[in-house]
């Protein structure tokens, strides 16, 4: 018992420090940007654009906070404008395909997932959401109903205290993946150690054969689903290097999770905006099973005819 715990917590910390590499220098350089002109720049060439999804010029700063920072930034922000339930909605969805994007985006490309991939995927589930939003739903014009305004930090004004803020928000960030990937990695271990992990494994074959993927995926799938898309990253650092996940298992895996993660945390975070969250839940989980199925059909077709290819030059 005292081996695999000794064991678990060293693959936590290696997964840690792996991803902490990561983690910390974007969000120091990020929330730097948010006090600069840059921040400001961005979302004056975005608010001309936000007409064709159904949103106000002012809402862009919401997008952009959401996504070069985080959802609480962007929530934060939206806290601020008098929108109305399907402006929000429309938020709403589009924040939870698409948001922190830079280090979530990086943190797949430390698992051999296409940093490209990853962003152009979840940048265009949120436009394409926004905008079928908009043209089918006709109701929502009443205004919103916030169930709490969070209090406003004071805003740094000199450079040190930019750093400062900026180190602060990359080392509690770091310490938060620390108190959530070294447990997680410890139970995994005692779950693979005990062959609990193996039944697991079982139980989840059939929805992940369902999309494509063998029975290995599974415990990354479920870690995403539930902990995000960077916690679910440090499952699968450590099942490419134990479990032989292959490229395409793990390319349907990221698929799906950059549709749908951290269900939990991300659907109770919009609960104080006073929209109905469940359908932004069934939303996004449709649309990862959907993706994720035509991905894997279209990849199946390449890969038989490259067989067949293969087999008539022989």
């Amino acid at each position: 018992m005292i081996g695999t715990l000794k064991r678990g917590w060293g693959v936590g910390l290696k997964t840690t420090w792996t991803l902490g590499k990561v983690i910390f220098p974007i969000t120091v350089i990020v929330t730097l940007l948010q006090y600069s002109p840059i921040l400001h720049w961005l979302i004056a060439k975005v608010a001309p654009l936000m007409k064709w999804i159904g949103l106000p010029g002012e809402a862009a700063i919401v997008l952009v906070l959401g996504n070069f920072l985080n959802l609480y930034a962007g929530i934060g922000a939206m806290f601020t404008l008098d929108l109305t339930v399907k402006e929000v909605f429309i938020l709403a969805v589009m924040l939870s395909f698409s948001h922190n994007l830079l280090v979530e985006s990086t943190v797949a490309a430390r698992v051999g997932a296409s940093v490209a991939m990853t962003a152009a995927v979840r940048v265009g589930l949120a436009l394409l959401s926004a905008f079928v939003i908009h043209l089918v739903w006709d109701g929502g014009q009443e205004l919103a109903q916030y169930g709490f305004v969070p209090q406003a930090a004071d805003a740094p004004e000199t450079w040190g205290e930019m750093i400062l803020a900026g180190v602060e928000k990359a080392a509690y960030g770091v310490l938060q993946l620390a108190l959530i990937i070294i447990p997680l990695m410890i139970a995994i271990q005692f779950l693979k150690e005990l062959k609990w992990l193996d039944t697991f494994s079982r139980w989840m074959a059939p929805f992940t054969k369902l999309l494509g993927m063998r029975e290995n995926t599974s415990l990354t799938m479920a870690a995403g689903l539930l902990f995000g898309l960077a916690y679910g990253a440090g499952v699968m650092i450590q099942a490419v290097k134990e479990d032989g996940v292959a490229k395409k298992d793990l390319t349907l895996a990221f698929i799906f999770l950059v549709a749908c993660h951290a269900v939990v945390e991300d659907t109770l975070l919009f609960v104080p905006l006073g929209i109905p969250v469940w359908p932004l839940l069934v939303i996004r989980l449709v649309t990862a099973i959907l993706l994720t199925t035509i991905v894997s059909i279209i990849w199946n077709h390449f890969e038989h005819r490259e067989r067949k290819e293969a087999t008539y030059e022989h």
